[in-house]
């Protein structure tokens, strides 16, 4: 049990620029001494970005559409995007702060094989076996202001699920799984600061944490939720007009379809009538259409495919007579 955390800056470390060894910059900072095996070293995106030669003088706006994957929301000027990485931050994390004026930083390529390149050379330089945590800025859903979380990792169990182990009540948990790797990183932000010029820090003390040389772990990028998962994966405002739009496009924001009882359900209050789940390959869900003149099944029917939108299923040709609608999971 670890009974005591340390958080160390790591001063002396130059402007990074293309080309530099990051790892022999910070062990050069640090001296001979200055790393233990177990410690955990943090760096920054951005100085991972300048050694890898991603700063740009292109215009910010189109560096952030290149590592945009989709649109999540916008609100005036800021965008909230899922980059190439499956990281949701404004704005892709392209910056403009810290760098030279004039350019623009984007995120490293492969933020968890350069945390592997950074710790393997380390353990060369020094024969230190450390873990190491590439961080970035974000904000929080319901939250104001910011913290720094974990896009890249090594040597490091990045996720610690508590799924099946008693709490001190005896209770069995199950969804409990802390994130390591961001906790490392907000930690470590706490002596970094923003302002300071310090891109590094030492997390001391999480020795049961860190994995084995050889061993890198499964990175950053396993703390990243799947899409079919994602209850948010739009912004309010963008989520009706998607579905209202039925820009199949951005159904990728909805998440898996929903299941064919729920469907049913759903459809069925809205047309207060009974839906029926037809089964199948894939499962069609058939919405019978009450009496009414065109113009009325015509809105009803415009809700209905509105409605199973949101539920990520779409409509089908087969509905079993021209009194019933269709609809089916859309496959991406």
């Amino acid at each position: 049990m670890t009974l005591q955390v340390t958080l160390l800056p790591v001063d002396g470390i130059p402007e990074v620029v293309e080309g530099d060894d990051l790892a022999g910059l910070v062990v050069a900072a640090l001296g001979d001494d200055g790393l233990r095996d177990g410690d955990v070293l943090v760096l920054t995106s951005k100085v991972v970005s300048k050694a890898e030669g991603n700063a740009s003088r292109d215009a910010k706006d189109d560096v952030v559409r290149a590592e945009t994957d989709r649109v999540v929301a916008t609100r005036g000027g800021t965008r909230i995007v899922r980059t190439r990485h499956g990281l949701v931050m404004a704005g892709a994390g392209v910056d403009a702060s810290n760098t030279t004026s004039g350019t623009v930083l984007s995120r490293p390529r492969d933020p968890d094989a350069s945390a592997v390149g950074v710790r393997e050379s380390v353990l060369r330089a020094t024969g230190r076996n450390v873990a190491v945590v590439v961080t970035d800025t974000a904000g929080r859903a319901w939250r104001e202001g910011q913290t720094d979380l974990a896009i890249g990792a090594a040597g490091l169990e990045v996720l610690d699920d508590h799924d099946g182990r008693p709490d001190g009540y005896g209770n069995v948990l199950e969804v409990t799984a802390p994130a390591v790797a961001d906790e490392i990183a907000a930690a470590g932000d706490l002596v970094k600061g923003k302002l300071a010029r310090r891109p590094v820090a030492i997390v001391r003390g999480l020795e049961s944490l860190v994995l084995p040389t050889g061993r890198h772990g499964p990175g950053a990028r396993a703390l990243i939720r799947a899409e079919a998962h994602d209850m948010f994966g739009l912004g309010a405002r963008e989520a009706v007009l998607a579905a209202v739009g039925g820009d199949t496009s951005a159904l990728r924001g909805f998440g898996a379809p929903a299941g064919a009882e729920l469907v049913a359900r759903c459809l069925g209050a809205l047309s207060d009538t009974e839906a029926e789940v037809v089964g199948g390959t894939p499962p069609r869900v058939d919405v019978p259409l009450p009496d009414g003149d065109d113009r009325a099944l015509g809105r009803l029917e415009a809700r209905l495919t509105t409605a199973a939108f949101g539920l990520g299923w779409v409509p089908s040709e087969d509905a079993a007579s021209p009194r019933r609608v269709g609809f089916v999971p859309h496959t991406q």
